[in-house]
């Protein structure tokens, strides 16, 4: 007898996370901050090495074209930010190929925001306010801790993040007995940082409390700005609870201009590393050189938040029906 067709997650967890959405709509309904929707499916998509996405075929009027489902709705946001939209978030499905495990379903749900004239300290507060909302009844937040990137990363392994030492980095993973992080990382400092920070700082990061770690390393700057006082840095959070990743967050990049040699740039690495070929968001280029406004944006998973409110181990036990069932 077949017996997947049954959900993975319990029918509370599905109250809970419609409880979540109704939280989060109140939540911006009373901020004055628009709630908008974009297409899933576009003509471009994000250009990050370390991302795969999927494809389809449209066919209209015996033409052929590739159309990308949308690894976020960032790009899509932004364009309607530089069309004057104020403050606006959204509530949507993302898809990253290839991603499976225990923190990972191919098809995921995404909060993302952005607030105009927010410096990063007042999305940070936000961020905070919004998740300690969500949490009530649910997770006993204790108060939340704010760190450098720089700071908690000197302090749990006593390596400087800010300038690349492939001794120093090579030497902790073997004497930390990881010795493949010599192969998987090579001299490539973004990739060093992602793999100590994700062995050694994260698991211990928001112990029953919202934890942001900003003032990420330049060389991961991905979507932020440069800090304008410090080049060394970008102006980047991520937010954790109890060792799980909930997302990221910029002062968002402006200079059209900038934003495209960094999409050169990382399809430039792609190619490199024989991953799939993207192709480029011109029409985002376009927004920007048109003008986007000052802000600041933030995205979070929401099904991990479902999972460090409810203290379930495993994304499958949040989901009604992960990619093995779909």
């Amino acid at each position: 007898m077949i017996d997947d067709w049954r959900p993975t997650c319990a029918i509370d967890i599905l109250r809970l996370r419609a409880q979540v959405f109704n939280g989060i709509r109140c939540f911006f309904l009373a901020k004055d901050v628009l709630e908008v929707e974009t297409p899933l499916l576009g003509h471009a998509c994000g250009t990050d090495p370390q991302l795969d996405f999927f494809t389809t075929d449209y066919i209209a009027h015996s033409q052929r074209d590739t159309l990308f489902l949308q690894t976020s709705p960032e790009f899509a946001m932004k364009r309607l930010l530089a069309a004057g939209s104020g403050s606006i978030y959204q509530i949507c499905k993302a898809f990253r190929n290839g991603e499976s495990g225990r923190f990972h379903n191919p098809e995921f749900t995404m909060l993302e925001w952005y607030r105009v004239g927010f410096t990063l300290t007042e999305l940070m507060d936000e961020i905070s306010e919004l998740i300690e909302t969500l949490s009530l009844g649910y997770l006993s937040l204790n108060a939340t801790q704010r760190f450098t990137y720089q700071d908690v990363f000197q302090r749990t392994t006593g390596l400087n993040s800010l300038t690349f030492s492939y001794v120093d980095y090579s030497a902790f993973a073997l004497a930390n007995g990881q010795p493949e992080a010599l192969a998987i990382c090579g001299y490539e400092h973004a990739l060093w940082l992602d793999f100590i920070f994700s062995h050694y700082i994260q698991p211990h990061l928001g112990e029953n409390a919202v934890c942001m770690v900003y003032g990420y390393p330049a060389c991961q700057s991905s979507l932020a700005r440069i800090n304008p006082l410090n080049p060394l840095i970008t102006d980047r959070i991520e937010v954790f609870i109890n060792g799980i990743e909930l997302g990221n967050g910029y002062y968002e990049l402006t200079d059209a201009q900038e934003q495209n040699k960094r999409f050169d740039e990382e399809i430039a690495v792609r190619l490199q590393n024989n991953r799939p070929v993207t192709v480029k968001d011109k029409q985002l280029i376009a927004a920007m050189e048109q003008g986007l406004p000052e802000c600041s944006g933030m995205a979070i998973g929401l099904d991990r938040l479902i999972m460090a409110l409810t203290g379930n181990l495993s994304i499958n036990d949040v989901l009604s029906f992960p990619v093995h069932r779909a």
